[in-house]
């Protein structure tokens, strides 16, 4: 696989050079995808080389107001998840529900109405024969029709191929600080329908997230002021996940670097390899221009904007991984400030290669009309960097899921390879554990049947510490670590706020607090146990409802 993808995607540097600069580049791409320090995202390992050849993992498409467009989004939409894309959709611009419709003299049916009809679409595609579709529904918060939105996935049986997203406004969220009302306005007139309490609106969009996990937040405005083609138009939605924010048609490839592989030994310690990611970041961001060169499109106006943007995302996985081989715990000042640290470095790469690219091909066609020409920095991809789930890929690298904590040192991987559970146990706890000479078959046993690492009394403390699992991070924490990335990442981040069962919806309404003040694109949250169906469960037993502070390990724990 790696080699099919390796050779197909340097075939774009022939475009630009020379045959033996193809191989060159083909060699050096393979040779990073076998080592598994970087890898793209799903639709380029499962399509690139192959006939089909769309490799985008991520896409907006646009609904407007009239039955045909409505109707064009639905069959692109499909087209799309065929050939193994995920969709985001802004759904705020049809009217609201009741609303008379001139054309038939009818009355409208409303928004969430509609999301039902592409959410019964996609369950009848497998994106790309392989794997089941999903989307992004996002309605602003301001229209009519928002809390019927909110509250949509709570009978656990509608929009199951759909994530919500209400996208907040700054004015929104200043009604909510003040505690006062908010108007409700129609899409098309921008005519105020009604008023309603901003705080009344916001807990009830906490409740419906802390009984299901949805709706999450999109910070629009924030969204806005990041948007590198204002002239082009307002970002309105994301795809699936929500790293991406895209513009109407717009296409997005994302891959991501292995950080557990950045590091290197320095005596006995542990030290991040800046030459290494240095040079990983670097190739990441010309095989992710590579891949645009050479990916077929679903339709001609995704692929006119998709090439005259350039957008790619590089992101990161394995960081939890990083940071216990460093002996840092996730929950520690230490960790947000190797967050920070990693991603401005790869930004600062990613933009310096993106230049370098620009030199050589050209700046991306829109650039005239970008934030860049202003400040004169071509450059060849309008966006660069993104935080993806990297549920798949990390699997791929044997490594933790993107900037996530460990969700746990045993759980059920459930719905995987055609419906089956898979038990695992966490390989680094393991090796730590022989090495440190505390490894039991007793112990192991305790983990399966869900026991907490911190109530095994022959565990060390250090490795309590050390080997922290998402319900044992504070919510603080979570957006710390959310927000050290994002203040380095010019998309946006997909990370999961992880709450214990017993939180309360006032929880929730921090946690969304928070984000925003903390300058976040987006947040989601998941209260353990909120969902009857969820990917990752704790083993029988473990009680999710525990919750640790844990001070800072010892740095020599990296000794693996």
């Amino acid at each position: 696989m790696f080699r099919r993808v390796a050779s197909s995607i340097a075939s774009a540097e022939e475009r630009f050079g020379s045959a033996s600069e193809r191989k060159e580049w083909e060699e050096k791409f393979f040779s990073a995808l076998e080592a598994l320090d970087f890898l793209p995202n799903s639709p380029t390992l499962m399509n690139a080389g192959t006939p089909l050849s769309q490799l985008s993992a991520c896409f907006v498409l646009p609904v407007h107001d009239s039955m045909e467009e409505i109707f064009d989004s639905l069959k692109l939409m499909a087209l799309v998840q065929q050939t193994g894309g995920g969709t985001g959709f802004s759904f705020s611009r049809l009217r609201p529900k009741g609303n008379l419709v001139a054309s038939s003299g009818g009355a409208a049916s409303g928004p969430v109405s509609f999301m039902s009809i592409f959410d019964a679409a996609t369950e009848n595609i497998r994106q790309g024969g392989k794997r089941r579709g999903a989307n992004m529904a996002v309605l602003r918060v301001d229209h009519p029709d928002i809390e019927e939105f909110v509250q949509a996935k709570l009978d656990e049986r509608s929009l199951q191929n759909f994530n919500l997203s209400v996208a907040v406004t700054d004015a929104f969220m200043e009604a909510v600080e003040a505690d006062l009302p908010f108007g409700l306005r129609h899409p098309t007139t921008g005519e105020t329908l009604r008023k309603v309490s901003a705080q009344e609106l916001f807990a009830r969009v906490a409740e419906a997230a802390w009984k299901t996990g949805d709706p999450g937040l999109v910070f629009l405005d924030t969204v806005n002021r990041g948007n590198p083609t204002p002239d082009l138009g307002p970002i309105e939605a994301t795809n699936p996940c929500g790293e991406v924010p895209l513009l109407p048609y717009e296409a997005c490839n994302l891959g991501s670097i292995n950080l557990s592989h950045m590091l290197r030994r320095d005596g006995e310690t542990c030290t991040v390899d800046w030459d290494r990611l240095g040079y990983t970041a670097g190739l990441a961001i010309r095989f992710l221009d590579d891949v645009i060169e050479v990916g077929n499109w679903p339709a001609p106006q995704i692929a006119a904007i998709t090439r005259a943007n350039r957008k790619v995302g590089l992101g990161v996985m394995g960081f939890a991984e990083m940071l216990i081989l460093l002996g840092i715990p996730y929950a520690s000042d230490e960790a947000s400030s190797l967050a920070n640290d990693l991603m401005r470095f790869i930004s600062e790469k990613a933009l310096a290669t993106s230049g370098e690219l620009a030199h050589q091909r050209g700046v991306f066609s829109n650039w005239n009309n970008s934030v860049y020409a202003a400040r004169n920095l071509r450059v060849r991809n309008a966006t660069r960097t993104s935080i993806a789930p990297t549920g798949t890929l990390s699997i791929i690298a044997g490594t933790s899921a993107s900037i996530e904590p460990l969700f746990a040192l045993a759980y059920y991987r459930e719905h995987v390879l055609e419906g089956h559970t898979l038990p695992e146990l966490n390989p680094l706890f393991l090796r730590y554990a022989q090495q440190k000479g505390f490894y039991s078959e007793r112990m192991i046993q305790q983990l399966r049947k869900g026991h907490s690492l911190s109530a095994l009394t022959d565990v060390p403390e250090k490795a309590k510490r050390l080997f922290q699992t998402a319900l044992n991070v504070a919510p603080e924490q979570h957006l710390r670590i959310q927000a050290a990335f994002q203040n380095r990442v010019d998309n946006a981040v997909s990370k999961t706020v992880n709450l214990p069962r017993e939180a309360a919806v006032d929880d929730v309404i921090s946690v969304y607090r928070q984000a925003w003040q903390l300058g976040l694109k987006g947040v989601t949250i998941f209260r353990y146990g909120s969902k009857k169906e969820q990917v990752l469960r704790l083993g029988a037993g473990e009680s999710p409802d525990h919750r640790e502070h844990f001070a800072k390990c010892d740095p020599h724990a990296c000794r693996l």
